[in-house]
């Protein structure tokens, strides 16, 4: 039987985290999509034995699935292979969230009611109403920047480009063309939002609050977000992605 709502968690390394995040998600989606609802946690071969507890967590719980990859090749091929399964085991939404509590799995409701109404829904830092706690200063700003960068670059509107707290309908993955994607870390989020609004679907964003996680190491490092830089204006210009079936909602 499918299964109407997806949460992909990537995971490397979260063993402290991996097991409470699923059970809140679990909660959540039992009320959001009772009956109808998957968790696919898709593990990098982590060496610190996520992989294991997550094993352990789909024996106990029948929504919970894992992926297991022998390659650790960054965010965005571990989320295009989570999407892939989701897509072929007839999801009809898709959503995406980090798997050490930086963004609160409660909103996950306020993302698929918004959903009904919306191609792709973004949690937003940097709407009114959201925010993020625990930063420093010049983080802030990097972040800040960031998106802004790629808000001027792209010519969007979208205030949080960089934001990996998302919900997709099943019509704007495959519209998207994602064996074509080409970013591997963060810059994978502004990648596909720029991909969805190209193709004519309704973007919206929902504020929440990011916070810093309190387990874990970040996955953040200069080479991500040094890639991210330089891919932004090369995604203005690129024609080589198959855009198919575009729309736009009402």
């Amino acid at each position: 039987m499918s299964s109407d709502a997806w949460l992909i968690l990537p995971t490397y390394d979260e063993a402290e985290n991996i097991e409470p995040i699923v059970h809140a998600a679990l909660a959540v989606l039992g009320r959001a999509a009772p009956g109808a609802h998957k968790i696919l946690i898709v593990d990098d071969d982590s060496p610190d034995g996520t992989g294991d507890i997550a094993d352990r967590l789909a024996g106990e719980h029948a929504p919970v699935e894992v992926l297991h990859r022998k390659v650790r090749e960054g965010l965005g091929p571990a989320y295009l292979a989570g999407f892939s399964v989701a897509l072929e085991r007839g999801a009809a939404f898709v959503m995406e969230m980090d798997s050490d509590f930086s963004h609160d799995p409660a909103d996950l409701s306020r993302l698929l009611v918004a959903a009904r109404d919306a191609d792709l829904v973004l949690g937003s830092r940097y709407v009114r109403g959201g925010g993020v706690s625990d930063w420093g200063r010049t983080r802030q700003l990097v972040s800040r920047g960031g998106s802004l960068y790629a808000r001027l670059v792209l010519g969007l509107k979208i205030r949080d480009l960089t934001g990996g707290f998302k919900c997709f309908r099943r019509e704007v993955l495959e519209a998207i063309d994602l064996p074509s994607v080409r970013s591997r870390g963060y810059a994978f989020q502004v990648e596909l939002t720029h991909r969805a609004v190209r193709a004519g679907f309704r973007v919206v964003e929902v504020p929440i609050i990011f916070r810093e996680r309190e387990r874990g190491q970040s996955k953040m490092t200069w080479r991500i977000a040094s890639e991210a830089a330089l891919l932004v204006p090369k995604l203005r210009f690129d024609r080589t992605a198959r855009i198919s079936g575009q729309r736009r909602r009402p």
